[in-house]
């Protein structure tokens, strides 16, 4: 998969801009606050209609304007398809494929699918389990169509039933529906485990070896995929996964009537990661920490790879310089093979590859 052209109006500081990428290694160069990372942000968005980093669309479009547009050329492998994304201030935002409108932002990945690593990426590994769950959505989501409808339907039955929880002292009316939205998550929650272990099986055969290696075989990663106790096999079948959500959920009715909360379910899943043994969230130090989280990144570029035999769109911001000169030589040579768009700061020394001046909302080079 590649991206051939990206035009970007009224997106972020981008009153208007139109770039033509090179099918290897492409490079946004220039000072800090000029608009490098927004344009990574526009490439993922064109393969998942999400943002990391804004959590309404929005705020994605240009201060004091009421409409953004996002439209990319893109080749899936098969054939071009023209992306498109229309975002309102007000309104829903509606996303199309050669003039076709989509029914949701999982469909996009289907012409399009990328892999980033910014700096934030470093909370993968120290910040809590809901860091790790967003990895987890947001690349199964591109790999599996059944998962992003199941995660879409499971949030807005979670949020029902948190409602229920919260309301029911004052409403005790509303726990006659209270069992019928257990019953659903647990049918949902069942897909979206099932799902989640066999990503987390998958990426274990290629995230620990890459972690091996950057760290030049002085190091070994671990991954342990973490979810209700009562599910003792998360890679059997859905059927018997749901029988174990059941069997949780019947256990903790009444502290979840007690506390008002939701305590049972996918939705407090977590992805284990340790080195050499010992925790990564607890005490991996901050090369480490950087290290163990680009390897998880890597592996689901690998994982992309071996599922559909094409690489998917590595998107590096403002990576390369935090890194010292053996971990910046093994992902340089890693990252061979495939279309790839950096950021820095400098304009670097990167063989053959297409570079881009980023200044103040324009592409000057």
């Amino acid at each position: 998969m590649r991206v051939d052209s990206l035009t970007l109006d009224f997106w972020r500081n981008y009153p208007h801009a139109q770039l033509d990428f090179a099918p290897g290694v492409n490079v946004f160069y220039g000072q800090n606050a000029q608009g490098k990372t927004n344009l990574l942000e526009a490439l993922a968005y064109l393969s998942s209609a999400r943002s990391h980093r804004a959590r309404y669309d929005r705020d994605l479009i240009t201060f004091g304007v009421d409409h953004g547009f996002l439209t990319g050329e893109v080749w899936n492998g098969a054939r071009a398809v023209t992306l498109e994304v229309r975002l309102a201030r007000a309104g829903r935002r509606q996303l199309f494929a050669n003039g076709v409108r989509l029914r949701s932002g999982a469909e996009l990945a289907d012409s399009l699918r990328t892999v980033l690593f910014c700096p934030e990426d470093l909370f993968l590994v120290k910040a809590g389990a809901a860091e790790r769950r967003r990895f987890f959505d947001q690349h199964i989501c591109q790999l599996r169509g059944r998962y992003a409808a199941a995660l879409a339907e499971y949030k807005k039955l979670h949020e029902h039933k948190t409602r229920i929880l919260k309301d029911w002292p004052e409403h005790p009316d509303l726990l006659e529906a209270l069992d019928d939205f257990s019953l659903r998550m647990a049918q949902t929650g069942a897909v979206l485990i099932h799902y989640r272990a066999h990503f987390v099986e998958k990426l274990r055969a290629h995230a620990p070896a890459i972690h091996a290696q950057c760290s030049g075989g002085r190091e070994r990663l671990e991954l342990s995929y973490r979810t209700v106790s009562t599910v003792s096999d998360p890679l059997a079948g859905s059927k018997a996964i749901f029988q174990g959500l059941l069997e949780h959920q019947q256990t903790h009715r009444q502290a979840e009537l007690d506390s008002r909360q939701c305590l049972t379910g996918p939705h407090k899943d977590d992805l284990e990661i340790s080195i050499d043994g010992q925790s990564a969230k607890d005490y991996a130090s901050q090369g480490q920490t950087r290290t163990a989280a680009l390897a998880l990144k890597l592996g689901a570029r690998e994982l992309f790879y071996a599922d559909s035999g094409q690489w998917p769109v590595l998107l590096l911001d403002d990576v390369l310089s935090e890194l010292d000169a053996q971990r910046r030589d093994f992902v340089l040579e890693h990252i061979q093979g495939g279309q790839v768009f950096i950021t820095c700061c400098e304009e670097g020394d990167f063989p053959s590859a297409r570079r881009f001046l980023i200044r103040e909302g324009q592409v000057l080079g």
